[in-house]
């Protein structure tokens, strides 16, 4: 079987497992709620932000901010300490729920990410079944921190939603990672795409 078949088919596999851990872990768990509060019912609060922000969705942070300029950063600060602060992504009436075109986008998505992980490691070529589901561990330790620490750190997401929905993806690669590892041989020779140095060398004398 050619490496880069076994590279898809370990990708694909790795994203069965990773899309199972997901919908375990956001059905049968808790993780995929930890963090998230809910906007009491009734109109109080619903109608003013529909009579407010109309009908354009998006993403909308407040109080106002002016500007950067030092002027503007001090009437900001000036604002949060009298005002509530965060950020809404806002749908206006009529928004739909589509759950099958959700969960295909969802798979499409981890799809990519364990392609990916199951081409960095055929390329790291790593000898040892744990050491190879250790590093795709790691590439899922990056891409759980990437996006919910910022979050954390500037926006002030809550520490359990972030500690929560993190491990929640770095579990995912986990289970990616004992799948693509079992999958992928570890005598894949030097690498996937390895390139001989006689070939860097060619390569660059044909620029000179």
């Amino acid at each position: 079987m050619r490496p880069w078949i076994r590279v898809s088919i370990a990708g694909l596999l790795g994203a069965v497992a990773m899309f199972l851990w997901a919908s375990i872990a956001h059905l049968a768990t808790p993780l995929g709620s930890i963090g998230i509060s809910q906007v009491p019912e009734g109109e109080s609060l619903l109608a003013p932000m529909h009579a407010t922000l109309g009908e354009t969705p998006g993403l909308y942070f407040f109080p106002r901010s002016e500007g950067q300029s030092a002027e503007a950063m001090k009437a900001y600060a000036a604002k949060l300490a009298t005002q509530p602060s965060g950020f809404i992504l806002y749908h206006p009436p009529g928004a739909s729920s589509p759950v099958t075109r959700q969960l295909v986008a969802e798979f499409a998505s981890e799809l990519v990410q364990s392609l990916i992980a199951a081409a960095l490691l055929a390329w790291a070529a790593i000898a040892g079944y744990w050491l190879r589901v250790g590093f795709v561990s790691l590439i899922g330790v990056a891409a759980g921190i990437t996006t919910n620490l910022s979050y954390w750190n500037w926006y002030g997401f809550p520490t359990n939603y972030t500690v929560s929905y993190a491990g929640t993806e770095i579990a995912g690669y986990i289970a990616a990672g004992l799948v693509i590892a079992a999958v992928l041989p570890r005598n894949i020779p030097n690498g996937l795409w390895r390139v001989r140095e006689t070939q860097i060398t060619v390569a660059i004398g044909d620029m000179g």
